[in-house]
């Protein structure tokens, strides 16, 4: 009966401190993420008339632990920062930076030239070259007018 009791307390723990979450469950939450290694680093992405860029923020992590796959039309950046043991966990203050393995995936739009795709790390920092195919690329197409001269028109502007 006594075991009974005990179980029927630990389930109802439990019930109220998902549905209420107490400063501690948050705490023990946080260090669950700590240790399953869920985070995604943070990116920039931009892009000029011959290439897409894209820039990661991957400090402390070895760039034999960074892959970097194309799957299709999509780009996959996967790696993972190692937890260094030389401190113990317990003398640790404060843990901000999450460390495990991350994963992020982009979709490729169809005029990047996926065989060109140029990968540099230098300072913690990730940089892809994602270069533009040639036919995608805008070009100027010259103008027969009525009278036979000739004239350049710029094609995305209609000038």
């Amino acid at each position: 009966m006594f075991r009974d009791l005990m179980t029927l307390q630990d389930r109802m723990n439990r019930l109220f401190e998902e549905s209420l979450p107490s400063r501690r469950s948050r705490e023990r939450d946080q260090d669950d993420a700590f240790y399953a290694g869920n985070w995604a680093p943070p990116v920039d992405i931009w892009e000029d008339e011959n290439s897409i860029y894209l820039k990661a923020d991957l400090p402390d992590i070895d760039p034999k632990d960074i892959d970097i796959k194309i799957e299709g039309n999509r780009l996959l950046l996967q790696g993972q920062r190692k937890f260094e043991n030389e401190v113990k966990e317990e003398n640790f203050h404060r843990i901000e930076r999450a460390y495990g393995t991350f994963a992020r995936t982009f979709t490729l739009p169809h005029n990047v030239a996926s065989d060109k795709i140029q990968a540099t790390y230098k300072d913690g920092v990730l940089n892809l070259t994602l270069p533009k195919r040639e036919d995608s690329k805008p070009r100027k197409i010259q103008i027969t007018a009525g009278n036979g001269q000739n004239q350049e028109r710029d094609v995305r502007t209609n000038r």
